[in-house]
């Protein structure tokens, strides 16, 4: 059976799917008041991960119950990057957006502040209740060179400082008696080191092969954090896709007791549906986003949509990265790096570095005059599911997923609407698992869960008997990593 065959068959089944919404705590017992003799006070771990990215800047707060090895969610505040404040006199710009927003560190910084404190207003909390935060962007593709990447942190890390986070909660602790007495036993840094690798994954050896390694390393823990609401055990070996406005993600093999990361995605992803809504006029030219549709009417067309989506696709390149760019869909990349390491690039594009996004205007405007805005939604529900079955298809053909592996998929761009049920039927097609259904996952909020595990990652705080790191069905690797830390 062809992908087509398994889109046509999508018009006539529903299939129920693992999707991994994020699950809220109460709030009396994240931060209780008054405890009695006889009350247990959960050993909740509280992170927020601080992301700002190219369509989206999102503060989240997630708390993990130290005793089930749980995360919850307990608020978040996202807002719209093109917001950012403009440059004021004497500010350098040290880089753009994907959609040409100007950056500067202080506005970065002011961004920062703001939807961080946002995020705690919102949970009734204060910087105290938090132990950890963790920063990260998706802000790379305008990017020309590390001394900017670098000017990014340093503005993530002083909006955290302006909105009242010490240095000390984020860095990795020392000892454990630098954490909150409740939280200590969980810590496991006199028995093993935390010696950089993230839910039993080490990073790729020598230099940086894409500039989005950390977002592809959050999400895949994020993933395996997620997984845990679901019958899907998302472990190694496994492939993880982060649909944001670009394309980041991971291929890990099955090693022991780490495993490798033999495959990294990047490109272009949410840019592509937010690049055929903006041909119907309902959203900003500049800066609009499928996120700015609020009306959505109509009844849905879906052989229509279909055509679209083909014709779509007809433009948008998924391919390994060639030898010698320097760039792909957007996002620096070094493919020597890369084949040094043993590290397999696969990239999605649509002409060269997004210079056929103008393309797709047309093509959304042409459907949405045809039919509705329902059906330009369906078409971008094909589109995406299907960029990621061909992702999944190059994985397969160059041995780095077979039936082993489990799939995670997160980002705004891979898991609203119809797009987890269209992608099962899609993945019917590679013939690499007998049911797809029982080897993907869907998840909510990746990015800010894996900010959790990397927290607990880096103060060595460990759930041994609900591990997220080691094979699918397998054990905890702590002893193993104990074993190898004495060599």
């Amino acid at each position: 059976m062809g992908i087509m065959d398994s889109i046509k068959s999508i018009f006539n089944k529903s299939k129920k799917v693992n999707y991994s919404m994020s699950k809220t705590v109460d709030l009396m017992d994240l931060n209780p008041r008054q405890v009695g003799p006889n009350q247990h006070v959960k050993p909740y771990y509280v992170v927020a991960s601080v992301e700002l990215g190219n369509t989206t800047t999102k503060a989240i707060i997630t708390a993990t119950d130290m005793e089930e090895g749980i995360t919850y969610l307990v608020s978040k505040d996202v807002r719209m990057t093109r917001d950012v404040r403009g440059p004021n006199k004497g500010e350098n710009v040290f880089g753009t957006t994907i959609w040409g927003i100007e950056l500067t560190k202080e506005a970065v910084s002011d961004m920062v502040r703001d939807v961080l404190l946002g995020a705690l207003e919102k949970a009734h909390l204060t910087p105290d209740d938090i132990h950890f935060v963790v920063r990260s962007t998706g802000v790379t593709a305008g990017f020309a060179s590390p001394e900017e990447v670098g000017n990014m942190i340093v503005a993530l890390a002083e909006g955290c400082r302006n909105a009242g986070i010490p240095n000390s909660k984020m860095t990795p602790i020392m000892t454990k008696k630098q954490l909150p007495e409740k939280l200590q036993d969980y810590c496991l840094v006199d028995k093993v080191m935390f010696d950089g690798a993230v839910t039993g994954v080490v990073p790729p050896k020598g230099k940086e092969a894409v500039a989005n390694e950390m977002e592809g390393e959050l999400v895949t823990a994020g993933l395996k954090s997620g997984s845990k609401w679901t019958n899907v055990d998302f472990r190694n070996p496994c492939i993880s896709i982060d649909f944001g406005t670009t394309l980041a993600g991971r291929v890990i093999n099955d090693e022991l007791p780490y495993a490798k990361v033999v495959g990294n995605l990047c490109g272009l992803a949410g840019a592509i549906p937010d690049a055929l809504v903006r041909g119907t006029g309902l959203v900003s030219k500049k800066g609009g986003a499928v996120l700015d549709i609020k009306n959505k009417t109509g009844k849905v067309n879906k052989q229509l949509a279909k055509e679209y989506s083909d014709k779509v696709h007809e433009i948008v390149s998924v391919e390994r990265v060639p030898m010698g760019r320097t760039r792909y869909g957007t996002v620096p990349l070094d493919t020597e790096a890369a084949e040094k390491a043993g590290t397999y690039l696969i990239g999605c594009d649509v002409g060269e570095n997004g210079s056929d996004l103008i393309k797709l205007e047309s093509i959304g405007k042409e459907l949405y005059e045809k039919s509705n805005i329902n059906t330009l939604l369906y078409c971008l529900d094909l589109v995406s599911a299907r960029v990621a079955c061909r992702v999944i298809k190059i994985a397969k053909d160059n041995g780095l997923v077979n039936e082993k592996s489990a799939v995670g998929i997160t980002g705004r761009a891979g898991i609203t609407g119809e797009k987890p049920e269209v992608l099962i039927e899609m993945l019917k097609s590679l013939n690499i698992w007998d049911e797809p259904n029982d080897h993907v996952v869907f998840v909510e909020d990746g990015l800010a869960l894996g900010a959790g595990v990397m927290a607990r990652c880096m103060n060595c705080l460990g759930t041994p008997k609900h591990p997220i790191g080691g094979n699918r069905g397998g054990p905890c690797i702590l002893k193993q990593r104990i074993q190898r830390q004495k060599r």
